[in-house]
């Protein structure tokens, strides 16, 4: 018998969690191990919203260990060198982790592997863990991925999805590895007032609620943005403080037209992940370049300002970019249609909103986060690339009775129905009571032309 360290990274529970099974299996004691690497804070990618539930999962973590008579150990620092020392200090044989889909993903993999052969240890990489099949075992015969999503779902839906693993019911932790205390939420400044909990006790609780009652409307209302519809549990899945397997059987054991909508859209999850494993490069190159020429300089600077801050002068737009920067968190047509107007009603390029999307989104995934934006720009896997989503058309559709406008964007809300999607068309007397919301800073049409002609489909 050994002793095995399991590496957690974006995996962050007990239940279904098949390295830490596989480690069980073979070992007399193992180390549950989080290290906060050092480069995910040196490439950017620390942003304050995920620290937060970030925090609030380890130290989830933590406590259902303990309930099991473990621990959680915690280290920061280079994460290659910190694995080795725990390794050491625990006189570990082997080491077991989920694998990932990003080059930074890719690197680490690589690094770690080279560096524990080197000490006379073996890492294992379990697939399946953070998606519901692994990437790459579902592809055309043409290639080694699917870039279109609809035969993708077709083979998707033919795949058996791997039995759920119970969590452990006892952890036996070595003796003299040390560990720093797990981070709390408390610590960190600049966060979004309207944050959700992490951690996987929480994220269980909403997935039974969820399925209990609320995923039977999923069909009919899941772009219903007043409503807010949705299942909001992309973080926790991000995090892998919820299996996607598990929900997977779960919804399909609930059954019904709402649950079978539902698990689309985790399928959708694992396309998008399917696509940045086989292209890493897509998530900051184009997957299908259109040798767009964004606009630079001071306008096109104004205009982002003006896009961040919720104040373009067209309320559904603005809506959803406050309710990012409140909630870190916004609903999926929220992200397309604010999407569509930075890249194609203002021309500016996909990199510089999916940035912001990221410094912000509690769930910012790489891969379903850039390939969103790509496929919004029309540089990623959509069929219909040129389409440019129209925000009062989008408005009229996602929020016919102005409910979602008038909830984010306070300045207009004693405007009664779907006026309040065209404040600009209100006669003159009435618009002046409401000069604090700006005129647009862009007219439809010569957003539209300017995208058209760029593209070279004038």
């Amino acid at each position: 018998m050994t002793t095995s360290v399991v590496l957690f990274t974006r995996d962050l529970r007990l239940h279904d969690h098949p390295p830490l099974r596989a480690a069980l299996k073979g070992s007399r004691a193992v180390v549950p191990l989080f290290v906060r690497d050092r480069a995910v804070d040196t490439a950017g990618y620390a942003a304050p919203n995920r620290l937060a539930f970030l925090a609030d999962s380890l130290r989830d973590l933590d406590a259902g260990l303990r309930d099991r008579g473990g621990r959680l150990i915690v280290r920061s620092g280079d994460l290659a060198e910190e694995v080795c020392a725990v390794v050491g200090e625990a006189d570990a044989d082997e080491v077991h982790m989920a694998a990932d889909v990003s080059a930074y993903a890719h690197r680490r993999e690589e690094l770690l592997r080279a560096a524990l052969e080197a000490r006379g240890c073996r890492l294992h990489v379990h697939d399946a863990v953070t998606t519901v099949l692994a990437p790459g075992s579902v592809t055309p015969a043409s290639s080694d991925h699917f870039a279109v999503f609809t035969p993708y779902f077709r083979r998707w839906c033919e795949r058996p999805v791997r039995s759920v693993l119970p969590a452990p019911r006892r952890i036996r932790v070595p003796d003299g590895v040390g560990s720093q205390r797990p981070p709390s939420r408390a610590d960190l400044p600049g966060l979004s007032p309207g944050l959700p909990p992490g951690g996987e006790t929480e994220a269980r609780k909403r997935l039974t609620a969820w399925l209990r009652g609320p995923v039977a409307g999923y069909e009919d209302h899941h772009d219903d943005l007043a409503d807010d519809a949705t299942s909001r549990l992309s973080p926790y899945l991000h995090f892998g403080a919820l299996s996607p397997a598990e929900t997977v059987h779960r919804a399909r054991r609930r059954g019904g037209p709402g649950a079978e909508a539902f698990v689309r859209q985790l399928a959708w999850r694992d396309f998008h992940h399917q696509v940045l494993s086989a292209r890493p490069q897509a998530s900051s190159l184009d997957y299908r370049t259109r040798h767009d020429q964004w606009r630079s300089g001071s306008g096109a600077e104004e205009d982002v300002a003006a896009w961040k801050d919720g104040r373009t002068g067209y309320p559904i737009v603005d809506a959803a970019m406050r309710q990012l920067r409140h909630e870190g968190w916004m609903h999926n047509r929220g992200r397309l249609l604010t999407a569509s107007f930075l890249t194609k009603t203002l021309y500016v390029d996909w990199r510089v909103g999916a940035r912001h999307f990221l410094d912000l989104l509690v769930d910012g995934d790489l891969a379903n986060n850039q390939l969103n934006w790509q496929w919004a720009a029309g540089t990623g896997t959509d069929t219909r690339p040129h389409r440019v989503l129209n925000p009062t058309t989008q408005a009229r559709r996602l929020d016919p009775d102005g409910t979602y406008v008038r909830r984010w964007v306070p300045e207009l809300a004693g405007l009664e129905g779907r006026a309040v999607h065209e404040p600009w068309r209100l006669p003159a007397p009435e618009r002046a009571v409401r000069d604090t919301y700006p005129d647009p800073i862009v007219d439809l049409a010569e957003g539209l032309d300017r995208f058209r002609r760029a593209r070279g489909r004038d």
